[in-house]
Parts: C-alpha cells; sequence; structure tokens
C-alpha cells in the first residue's frame, strides 16, 4: 500500500512528511528500504526519507497505515491513544464496534462512532478490504432504491493484492488460485456493516446475506466480481441501469480532489468491463459495472471491476481523509 499511497498523494491534499517501517528498515534512506515494483519512479524527496520507527513520536498527526496485521493492531492503537487520527487498510480494527468501516460515497455518517472512541483527540478510521468497496457501491443504491435480500459474489482477484509480484508470478502463471486466505469471511461480513444503519452509537448490521468465493487471477490490478443479487422489491434491468449512473453522494458534491466525478461507470457492452481498459477509470477511483441481466435463479447478475491498489486501498484510504478533512474531523 506504501507505494500506491505515494503516487496518489501526487494528486490531494496531503503530503508525505515522515515514513515509519519496522525495525529492518529503521534508520535507512526509504529508496534503499523498499521493493520498487511500480513503473513510476519514487518520488526523489521521498526516497531520500530516513524510514522511522513506528512508534508514537513524529511530528504528523495524520498517520495512513498500511502495515502487516501481524502488528497493524498494536501499533495503531498505540498511535491512537497519543492523539493521532489513523486512516488504517489493515483489516485489525475494522470490526471493532467504535471503529468506522468507510466507504465516503456510502456510510459518511458512520464517522460520528469516532466520538464514542477511547482515544482522546486520536481515532481510527478503517478502509475496507478491496474486493468489499467495489461491491458495496454497486449494492448501495440497489439497496437504497429497492433493498436486498442475499448476494452471492464470486471474484477474480488481482496479484497486486496479493503481496510481491514476481513471487505470486510464480504460482499465478498459467493457472487460477480458487483459494485467498481469509478473503471470503471479510467479503462477506464487510458489507453488512458498512451498509448497516447507525442508531445510538451502534451499527445496526444489513440484514441480508453475502456468499462469496474470491479467486486469484493472472491480472497486475483490477479486481473483477461476478455478482447475482435478490431484491426485496421488484424493477427492471433499465431502472437499475438510471440508478446505477446517477449516483452520487456528499463526496461528490465537496468536490474533493481524489473523487471521482461519477462512482459507477455502466457500459452497454456485454464485453466490459475489463481491467486492461477500465481500472484507471476516474484517476482508478470508480467502480465500472456492466452485463446486468435478469438471472435465472436470483432476480439480476452483473460484473463489477475496481482499481483494487487505488480505490481498494491506497486511494480509497486518502478519500477517507479528505472527507474527515472536509468534516473538520482532521
Amino acid at each position: 500500500m506504501a507505494k500506491s499511497l505515494l503516487n496518489c498523494f501526487q494528486i490531494i491534499r496531503f503530503e508525505v512528511t515522515e515514513l515509519c517501517a519496522s525495525d529492518k528498515s529503521t534508520g535507512k534512506e526509504y529508496k534503499d528500504a523498499v521493493d520498487w515494483f511500480l513503473p513510476s519512479s519514487i518520488p526523489e524527496r521521498v526516497g531520500e526519507m530516513l524510514v522511522q520507527k513506528c512508534e508514537p513520536t513524529l511530528k504528523s498527526k495524520i498517520i495512513f497505515s498500511g502495515l502487516d496485521s501481524n502488528v497493524a493492531g498494536e501499533v495503531e492503537t498505540e498511535f491512537a491513544k497519543a492523539g493521532y487520527k489513523v486512516i488504517s487498510n489493515s483489516k485489525n480494527h475494522r470490526m471493532d464496534v467504535d471503529v468506522p468501516l468507510l466507504i465516503p460515497e456510502v456510510n459518511p455518517d458512520h464517522l460520528a462512532l469516532i466520538k464514542i472512541q477511547k482515544y482522546g483527540d486520536g481515532c481510527i478510521v478503517t478502509n475496507p478490504n478491496c474486493s468489499v468497496i467495489g461491491l458495496v457501491l454497486a449494492l448501495k443504491p440497489l439497496l437504497d432504491n429497492f433493498g436486498i435480500e442475499a448476494v452471492n459474489v464470486v471474484t477474480m482477484q488481482a496479484i497486486s493484492g496479493a503481496g510481491h509480484p514476481r513471487v505470486v508470478k510464480l504460482d499465478i502463471e498459467d493457472n487460477v488460485i480458487p483459494y485467498i486466505k481469509d478473503e471470503e469471511p471479510k467479503v462477506e461480513i464487510e458489507p453488512l456493516k458498512i451498509l448497516g444503519i447507525l442508531r445510538d452509537n451502534k451499527i445496526i448490521f444489513g440484514d441480508f446475506k453475502v456468499s462469496a468465493q474470491c479467486n486469484r487471477v493472472n491480472v497486475t490490478d483490477g479486481h473483477t466480481e461476478c455478482v447475482q443479487v435478490n431484491l426485496k422489491r421488484k424493477t427492471s434491468v433499465d431502472e437499475i441501469i438510471k440508478i446505477w449512473e446517477n449516483f452520487e453522494s456528499e463526496t461528490q458534491k465537496l468536490k474533493l480532489p481524489l473523487a471521482p466525478v461519477r462512482p459507477i461507470h455502466y457500459s452497454e457492452d456485454d464485453a466490459f468491463p475489463q481491467p486492461k481498459h477500465q481500472r484507471d477509470a476516474d484517476k482508478g477511483m470508480a467502480v465500472s459495472i456492466g452485463r446486468l441481466r435478469k438471472d435465472k435463479i436470483f432476480d439480476f447478475s452483473f460484473v463489477i471491476l475496481s482499481h483494487n491498489t487505488v480505490r481498494g486501498a491506497a486511494g480509497g484510504a486518502i478519500l477517507c481523509a479528505e472527507l474527515m478533512k472536509a468534516k473538520g474531523i482532521i
């Protein structure tokens, strides 16, 4: 996530001023500590920064965390207790009852949970799982207009979500891996929290079920998801497309720098969406949808595409921070 963050920071209001990591990287210049494999070069100013320890002694008070889940929970808590605003892409605090699991276009009201956190001036806000963000952005307009009874989703996830791509390539070449550790439970539970109702400082989870099967495929960036959905109210293909295309939120009205102009792009061409062609739509922050049709088992089926390292990770986390800034939280 750190490398994607640096690319996203080039077009937003925030500036990278400090970097911290594990003890093995502490004291090194970032360019010597990182294994950089993005097509763009490391920004010279950032590359020459000294990596610091992950301790709450930083001058910067806004912390973007992409730490490994083995250490993220404890480190993020320490920073929040010390008064830092932590925006995390790690899984550890996502399901905490007092932590917003935030998609700015979907549940900005959940930021009210910060008021009940026990961190004083600090707080923790989390970014959802990379597959969940695209899925929930597609489901939100359906839930608001028709209600949802059940969702089945099969993901085809890019290798950039699996760690170092050169290592993953050894397994993924001429292959599909039908298992991603701990992924399916996240995809099945996180949408229920995000689409839940905030009442009396508690989130009442969505009352529908999600079933997920998650696969790793040989695509560099961009998660594709095949979705089937049962709705509570009858509707038509044309009506759903119209609702998707007209969907906007407070995030768009505020014109936040990293927010997509239109969160959802629908393609009438049955050959789309495709990662190669649509993953970078609207700064990589929009969700592309296609192939909406009536289903023989569920009510409707459709295909989603979203950029997993931009919308699904670094960009999504930064958009959360932009919303927090607009609301005076940071």
